[in-house]
């Protein structure tokens, strides 16, 4: 692991979807999530960081310290498990052990920081120690993201399909196809915004900078590997990067994210490519001093 990032970054993201689901909502029948007052598309925060997770999971399989704590078919109790076997805890004993040695807490939290790269990033409640009465069951991680949030507001469109393969042998006799319903974004341009504090890497988790490229790595490609008949096509289109030149930071972030804008072309009054936006462009007046801009753009 190399050392924890010393500049703390802020960045923007604009991704895409054509024909897919980008975000369905389980409490209105996986319909795409959308602003009931104004119709913009909703993508959560915890979706994309699924999506880095599992390009995570991919590149660095078998890597030491790239594992993958909130996965499926792993419960956190078996994961926790393993800082206490490693660290050759009793967990019924855990309380006794803190009054014995006052370090215990930041023993555990370091290694579930150098075991699991999501811990490492994103921060995790780990309830297990919590239950054995320890204080490192919270980690708050150094890279946070908001809600993405559709450019332009969008009408989701349910789609009626058809199956030949019937449920149950009953249904077989009566019928010889299934209805079926899915729904999606015909299009849609969205923008995701987020934060890398260097504070919290030095002081909590240890966030390096060959983490941070792996971040940006997985930003990029987050969609690549994650394909599915829901999903439709989805797609990274830019990622801009704001690089403070000291921990703290050197500009409040909205002013840097106001800085950042693209818009549908004149002539388009419904957007159906990424070829209907104008580029992605960055106001460089408004950038101070101590910032520099870094662009990916695909």
């Amino acid at each position: 692991m190399s050392e924890p990032i010393k500049n703390r970054y802020d960045f923007v993201v604009y991704f895409d979807v054509e024909n897919g689901n980008p975000n369905g909502d389980p409490d209105a029948g996986n319909m795409p999530r959308i602003d009931a007052e104004t119709n913009h598309g909703i993508v959560t925060d915890v979706c994309l960081k699924r999506k880095i997770r599992n390009y995570v999971e991919v590149v660095k399989e078998g890597e030491p310290g790239y594992e993958i704590y909130i996965k499926d078919g792993v419960p956190l109790q078996t994961s926790d498990g393993r800082a206490f076997a490693e660290l050759g805890i009793d967990a019924k004993e855990a309380k006794k052990l803190r009054k014995d040695d006052p370090t215990i807490d930041f023993k555990v939290r370091d290694y579930m920081c150098r075991t699991f790269y999501d811990v490492r990033t994103f921060g995790a409640v780990m309830t297990t120690f919590v239950k054995n009465n320890m204080n490192c069951g919270q980690v708050r991680g150094p890279v946070q993201l908001t809600f993405a949030r559709s450019v332009d507001p969008l009408v989701p469109q349910e789609v009626t399909i058809t199956r030949v393969a019937i449920t149950t042998e009953a249904d077989a006799d009566r019928k010889n196809t299934e209805m079926g319903r899915k729904y999606i974004v015909p299009y849609a341009l969205y923008r995701c915004e987020g934060f890398v504090s260097a504070n919290l890497a030095r002081k909590t988790t240890g966030f390096s900078e060959d983490d941070l490229e792996l971040l940006w790595d997985a930003i990029m490609n987050m969609f690549e590997h994650d394909h599915s008949a829901a999903r439709g096509k989805m797609a990274v289109r830019a990622l801009i990067v704001f690089k403070h030149d000291s921990e703290l930071g050197n500009a409040p972030s909205y002013k840097l994210f106001e800085a950042v804008s693209t818009k549908k072309k004149s002539d388009v009054s419904i957007a159906r490519s990424f070829a209907d936006y104008e580029d992605v462009v960055v106001d460089e007046s408004a950038i101070p001093e101590g910032v520099t801009v870094e662009y990916q753009l695909k």
